[in-house]
């Protein structure tokens, strides 16, 4: 029989790792319904909102956690998610990562309360301010709040996010693929049409021993037989493109980055050229980060293989990589020569 009706875990899962599944899994265990607060102020890089978001979705879907309420907010999305909820009272600010602990406590109690929609009878940590936190929310509720403590020595998981951050690929073991996936960095090839793009993406991914991420415009592409792919097309085309990436992440051998070929830049190009617009989503996608952008000089006579425009397009897409790659201050290696040079060139801005 389960010892409480509503248990409460609070953290900033930067990243998410099995000490926190652990402490989770254990509330589960002793509660009827566990609330899961996340928030962080500032963010960590990789630890995005909507990246701790998706480590949630990957790890607790309804089908392993039903009871299970998980609330991943960012600095500026309380208001919204009040307004949401019809919550009519004013939002509290989001405290700073550096505020008191009563500050913190007391944003907690207020969370559980207008956005959980009540209190709770538990608060579950591995950590030392556990006591303290239970009985802040004691005060606040006005009713006891127990501190049950999970693996506080660390000794089942010997995990840390602060060092997690510092080194995640070394720390590998301590998060599951999915979350380890978000650390794992990515070389992005970009290049218009005849540029050797593809070509010098197996390369690398062979000099490195790692994994390409295969184009899936272009698979697309074929199999709807050359036909110009459609404004919902490109968008499903950059969500199955980042999909891939996060696949190819999780699979990587240890310590090595993955080698994508094209992004959802690519795609947010080939929207605007033949729909003249692009979905919020896309934008949104095409603003995704890498550790180095190979943009891939047009130094070559274009090669006509019968599903490709012209050299003139070709230069055009070159020069609006150029554009969009410069206003996002990408790290850009811009590569040109033989397939065995431009091979040199990525593996010397690697070293």
């Amino acid at each position: 029989m389960r010892r409480y009706a509503r248990g409460l875990i609070v953290g900033k899962f930067c990243p998410l790792h099995y000490g926190h599944e652990r402490v989770i899994d254990a509330a589960l265990e002793a509660c009827d319904e566990v609330f899961v607060l996340g928030y962080t102020r500032p963010e960590f890089e990789h630890c995005e909102t909507a990246e701790r978001r998706r480590w949630f979705d990957l790890r607790y879907p309804a089908s392993r956690a039903a009871r299970l309420r998980v609330l991943v907010l960012g600095a500026d999305e309380i208001q919204t998610e009040c307004t949401r909820r019809g919550v009519a009272v004013p939002a509290p600010v989001m405290p700073h990562n550096d505020d008191s602990e009563d500050l913190h406590r007391e944003f907690c109690g207020w969370i559980c309360r207008e956005l959980f929609g009540g209190s709770v009878d538990a608060v579950f940590t591995s950590e030392a301010y556990g006591d303290g936190f239970a009985a802040s929310l004691t005060r606040q509720f006005g009713h006891p709040v127990v501190h049950v403590a999970v693996d506080p020595a660390r000794g089942q998981v010997p995990a840390s996010g602060t060092a997690l951050r510092r080194d995640p690929l070394a720390g590998r073991s301590l998060m599951a693929p999915e979350v380890y996936a978000s650390f794992v960095p990515r070389i992005a090839l970009l290049g218009g049409e005849s540029s050797g793009k593809t070509c010098l993406a197996h390369a690398v991914a062979q000099a490195l021993g790692t994994i390409t991420v295969e184009e899936y415009g272009r698979e697309l592409w074929v199999e709807r037989g050359g036909a110009v792919l459609s404004y919902e097309d490109l968008q499903r085309v950059a969500e199955v493109q980042i999909e891939r990436e996060y696949h190819a992440a999780a699979r990587a051998p240890a310590g090595t980055a993955i080698v994508c070929d094209t992004t959802p830049l690519t795609t947010l190009f080939y929207s605007l050229k033949d729909h003249g617009a692009a979905s919020s989503s896309l934008l949104e996608r095409s603003r995704r980060r890498y550790a180095l952008n190979v943009l891939c000089e047009p130094d070559f006579p274009f090669v006509q293989d019968g599903t490709r425009r012209d050299a003139a397009f070709r230069a055009e897409q070159h020069a609006w990589y150029l554009e969009q790659l410069s206003e996002c201050s990408a790290k850009v290696l811009r590569v040109g020569g033989s397939l065995a040079s431009r091979v040199e060139q990525v593996l010397g801005a690697l070293r």
